[in-house]
């Protein structure tokens, strides 16, 4: 089948998931505090923070009022940060979260994991986690600012492998890595250095400009962008040794011709339609990078921890995105399948994107 006559149908899906808005995927920000200090940290996250953790008795009553009043009863929750091993009683927060007959899952840098708190967390009823890696020791620790950040993050995908190789579908975990200009150069020996560790699953980002990477130069030229989805293009077809790694490029943006060639999926931003997420000061808004004023839908300390009431009579301006065809946009042949790119690269609810992932792709070389 053409791409087209899938593209057209993908969109009539896109519709359909558009007006029934499901939350299924629910990101926490347990905490802004980090142990890192990350060149491209779109957050801006530091050792100490003004705000406080959120106590998981909170987070508790949140979860309490989505089991309630969500018709859909097969969440995931992920939580984030920051750092969430900073947190001493992540383990209470998975078992809670357990309790209400939900999935969780972390994202982490791995510089406080250890084999000890890996059972801990597994034990707690963990079921996913991703892994940040950005390439070999040089350009990881570099990204990373931290000389034993490589070390502990590959000692940590060791010992999910390996309690992988040992409990098959007990554990779902991926590589993810951000690409940028001091590291495509060596995503071909990356991805047989993954392989080597047994890495099932890798996500590539590429690095967008806000936080901490607004003020450094790391982001893609178009022709370094063209060649990085070449690249993915090539490794989902790619085995050595007969093994293999499903990649798949992020869900940022539209990718024109390289749709379904980078990816498993056409590209839909779910942030407000199937993706919710509660912020360390309580803040409402869709995925942990949309964090602009005007996507803000509410906060659970000042509505008395209604998530569900805010989920199902707000997020309009996520779901309508009509206010996005501005600007570049607005002549847009492919208007209607990327609907202004992800909501994360909109300074508010009247701006066209910072970024246009399909202008990089076509520029003139």
């Amino acid at each position: 089948m053409p791409n087209r006559i899938k593209q057209a149908i993908f969109r009539l899906y896109r519709k359909r998931e558009t007006e029934k808005h499901e939350l299924r995927y629910l990101f926490w920000e347990c905490t802004l505090r980090c142990n890192l200090r990350c060149r491209h940290c779109g957050s801006d996250c530091i050792s100490t923070s003004g705000v406080p953790d959120m106590p998981v008795a909170d987070f508790a009553r949140v979860l309490d009022d989505i089991r309630a009043n969500n018709p859909y009863k097969n969440l995931t929750v992920c939580i984030t940060g920051g750092e969430p091993l900073l947190r001493a009683d992540l383990e209470e927060a998975g078992r809670e979260i357990i309790k209400r007959g939900f999935r969780w899952g972390i994202v982490t840098n791995s510089l406080a994991m250890t084999r000890e708190r890996f059972n801990s967390l597994v034990n707690a009823g963990l079921s996913s986690i991703s892994f940040s890696l950005d390439g070999f020791e040089k350009e990881h620790n570099e990204l990373r600012q931290n000389e034993r950040s490589f070390a502990k993050a590959t000692e940590a995908i060791r010992t999910a492998s390996s309690f992988s190789r040992k409990f098959p579908g007990a554990l779902v975990f991926d590589v993810i890595t951000c690409v940028h200009k001091g590291n495509i150069g060596t995503l071909r020996s990356f991805r047989d250095f993954l392989l080597s560790m047994d890495v099932p699953q890798w996500r590539i980002f590429s690095i967008f400009p806000e936080g901490r990477a607004a003020k450094n130069d790391l982001a893609l030229s178009p022709e370094e962008y063209r060649n990085l989805m070449d690249f993915i293009a090539e490794t989902r077809a790619y085995k050595k040794d007969g093994k293999s790694i499903r990649l798949n490029y992020s869900c940022e943006g539209y990718l024109g011709d390289y749709e379904l060639k980078a990816r498993d999926f056409f590209f839909f931003c779910r942030g407000g339609i199937n993706v919710g997420s509660v912020m360390c000061d309580g803040s409402v808004s869709a995925c942990l990078s949309v964090r602009a004023p005007d996507f803000i839908q509410g906060n659970i300390y000042k509505e008395d921890f209604e998530f569900m009431r805010m989920w199902n009579s707000r997020y309009g301006n996520m779901r309508d995105r009509s206010w996005a065809k501005t600007g570049r946009c607005a002549e847009c042949r492919e208007w209607k399948n990327c609907l202004g790119n992800g909501l994360h690269l909109h300074e508010n609810a009247c701006s066209e994107p910072s970024r246009c992932n399909l202008e990089l792709l076509t520029r003139k070389r």
